[in-house]
């Protein structure tokens, strides 16, 4: 039930947060996805970051197609990258997580944006220049990424470290009461 709570309170800020003024890919989605599917049930995780994605397109407005469909494909894969994860949740798995994350979003999706768009020549030059533009937008994607895993993640195991504290610290009580 902890875990579902937590899901939800995670699915409402990280719609609410596509919505407040943020540098743009400052957002918790990547995050959301990576511990959706640490955590959640693999069907339940890889739906959630695609249901906020999905319901805040409705209010923000949809666009190329091709793009859209690149930004959500990149947000599955962050699910799939926290189904590794979840074989082993150490912070340092999560920070690679995180940034591996980051990494093959920037590289779905600009290439999606290279290859959809006429802002680039189709060639390997309009390729890397499209890249090396969008680097300030991948500079933002994994700064929120880890900033909102850390935060995600360590109230998630923070609660649950509190709550097993909080069991043995009554069961010891229970026990000093018994004698």
């Amino acid at each position: 039930m902890t875990t579902v709570i937590f899901g939800v309170l995670f699915l409402i800020f990280s719609f609410a947060a596509r919505f407040i003024e943020h540098a743009p890919n400052l957002v918790p989605i990547g995050a959301l996805a990576l511990w959706s599917g640490v955590y959640l049930n693999k069907k339940i995780g890889l739906f959630v970051p695609l249901l906020v994605m999905f319901l805040s397109d409705l209010v923000i407005g949809f666009y190329d197609l091709r793009v859209m469909l690149s930004v959500y494909f990149g947000f599955a894969v962050m699910v799939l990258l926290g189904w590794l994860v979840r074989k082993e949740k150490t912070a340092s798995n999560v920070i690679f997580a995180s940034f591996g994350g980051a990494v093959l979003f920037y590289l779905l999706t600009n290439f999606a944006v290279w290859a959809s768009s006429s802002w680039y020549p189709q060639n390997l030059y309009g390729l890397l220049s499209s890249y090396t533009m969008a680097l300030p937008f991948f500079r933002s994607s994994l700064m929120g990424d880890l900033f909102y895993g850390a935060v995600f993640f360590g109230a998630y195991e923070g609660f649950l470290l509190a709550k097993r504290k909080l069991s043995v610290f009554r069961e010891r009580q229970r026990a000093l009461a018994a004698v």
